[in-house]
């Protein structure tokens, strides 16, 4: 099981990212574009509408509860939206990345868009540390041996245990756990922000709740609700675990690496084609994204051939697999950990 990761036999200092960067950078791949995040913002904005005019026509149904699954579908593209904002992809100036950002994800999906950006930039500063990044803190999940041993209490020892074959289920809960983190994070934020970001939330529930209410009874409405968030949070879950789950996962010697070794021997890439890149939002080019995390997301893909030669000429490895295999590793690694609890 991955722990603190051994340095490759050529190792690749600092400086061995520069020549990848100009690279890169000759190549106009960190170039925004605009026009691309125009389109792909509207015709979302049109999915939204047009899946939110199904509800209302389909009325007091049942089978308006299957309407549920395109809702969620093009939730996770708003969620994309606001991801790719953060990391100033789409617009020139801050104060416009963090308009798009607060309206995809605090109205849109009532998500605080600051939340989000705080704990995945720690993320991004240091991937799959154990002491630094919060995507593999102690939660219902643990990430390493070491956390699982330190479990405590019948019930989460039993969920660590099991906790591979439970993680797809558990995903379920994932859409409602984003919204509770939002609003439990309003605390932390400064009074100006706490006030955009919990007048957005406000509205997105009245929104959401009004439509739903206004179109069926409540007790359909709160099953559409719960059905809509769980189909979420999947999918949400599914573009995610991929990324980093049984990859590399630096302790402290870990902090002498430099950018590059990182970034990469701590994500895997998933194969694909243009409909992978779609439903991943295009993080399924993790260790591109993690290397140029400001570069557009459709020139992600562009960049893959220059970065996986790069790596090569450095000695580095570069991870790619199939979807359903990424799962697989990801899934054993979870298992893996819960190793101490199943033997001791």
């Amino acid at each position: 099981m991955p722990q603190a990761a051994v340095l490759p036999a050529k190792p690749a200092a600092g400086s061995d990212f520069a020549p990848l960067l100009r690279q890169v950078r000759d190549q106009g791949l960190l170039e925004r574009r605009r026009g691309w995040y125009a389109r792909s913002i509207a015709v979302n904005l049109v999915a939204l509408a047009a899946t939110a005019a199904g509800i209302v026509l389909s009325g007091d149904s049942w089978r308006t509860v299957l309407l549920a699954v395109p809702a969620a579908l093009f939730w996770a593209r708003t969620a994309f939206v606001g991801h790719d904002s953060g990391h100033a992809q789409i617009a020139a100036t801050r104060r416009t990345g963090r308009l798009i950002g607060l309206l995809h994800a605090d109205l849109l999906l009532g998500m605080s868009y600051a939340w989000w950006n705080d704990k995945h930039n720690r993320h991004h500063a240091n991937p799959n540390h154990v002491d630094k990044d919060p995507d593999v803190g102690v939660g219902a999940l643990v990430w390493t041996q070491r956390q699982a041993a330190q479990r405590r209490g019948r019930a989460v020892r039993w969920l660590t245990r099991n906790q591979a074959r439970l993680f797809f289920p558990m995903l379920l809960l994932e859409g409602i756990s984003l919204k509770i983190s939002s609003v439990r994070d309003l605390g932390r934020q400064s009074a100006a922000e706490r006030r955009t970001e919990a007048a957005l939330l406000a509205l997105h529930v009245a929104g959401y709740a009004g439509l739903l209410l206004s179109s069926m009874s409540p007790g359909k409405a709160v099953v559409f609700a719960l059905v809509h968030h769980a189909l979420f949070g999947l999918h949400l879950g599914m573009v995610f675990a991929p990324n980093h789950k049984g990859m590399e996962m630096p302790g402290p010697g870990g902090e002498r690496w430099g950018h590059l070794q990182r970034q990469v021997l701590t994500s895997r890439n998933v194969r694909g084609g243009a409909v992978t890149d779609w439903l991943m939002g295009g993080l399924n080019y993790q260790i591109e994204h993690h290397l140029f995390p400001n570069m557009p997301r459709p020139h992600l893909r562009l960049a893959r051939p220059l970065v996986r030669a790069h790596c090569r000429a450095s000695g580095l490895p570069y991870t790619e697999t199939g979807i359903v295999d990424s799962y697989r590793q990801a899934l054993h690694h979870m298992h893996d950990v819960g190793t101490p609890l199943r033997t001791g």
